[in-house]
């Protein structure tokens, strides 16, 4: 179980460690690099058509403002790609959503909430989970954790408010 985690900037590293942690906590092996569709397209290119022999079975692709590496990525491998929005300082991410989202026919790329990591890295388990038994059994585990934790939020809360 490989995922590969391409980055288009360096700065995007924050929100995608968040997805990185989750990775690792479900033992997936996860390879983190930056790549630029725009400053390096030829290197973006190669990296996509390569995923699969290299032992990748998911990408997940953050970038942010003009956020075209999903795409390029989607487009020379029919590996499952993830785009993952960065929020930019110029429309908080809208730009990022949308340069994702609207992929044209035939080259779809799934795509996660602004600035999503977490989700981003979920979608890849979901994904890996039919394939690989053992990550179906750590899901439902997971989820059932946290509505343990909502629970336990609700009962503190009305305890709090009953006072």
């Amino acid at each position: 179980m490989k995922v590969a985690i391409v980055m288009g900037s360096d700065s995007d590293y924050p929100v995608v460690e968040k997805g990185l942690k989750i990775l690792k906590e479900f033992g997936v092996e996860a390879e983190v690099r930056v790549i630029s569709a725009h400053r390096t397209p030829d290197k973006a290119v190669e990296f996509g058509k390569g995923a699969e022999k290299e032992g990748f079975e998911v990408i997940i692709a953050a970038a942010g403002k003009a956020a075209h590496l999903g795409g390029v990525l989607a487009a020379v491998t029919i590996l499952p790609v993830i785009g993952l929005p960065i929020k930019s300082s110029t429309l908080d991410g809208l730009d990022s959503l949308l340069s994702i989202v609207q992929m044209p026919k035939g080259i779809p790329v799934a795509t996660v909430a602004i600035d999503g990591g977490e989700n981003a890295a979920l979608l890849a388990i979901q994904i890996l989970s039919v394939k690989h038994n053992s990550l179906k059994t750590k899901l439902v585990e997971y989820r059932t954790k946290m509505a343990e934790e909502v629970e336990e939020k609700d009962r503190t809360l009305r305890k709090k408010l009953s006072n």
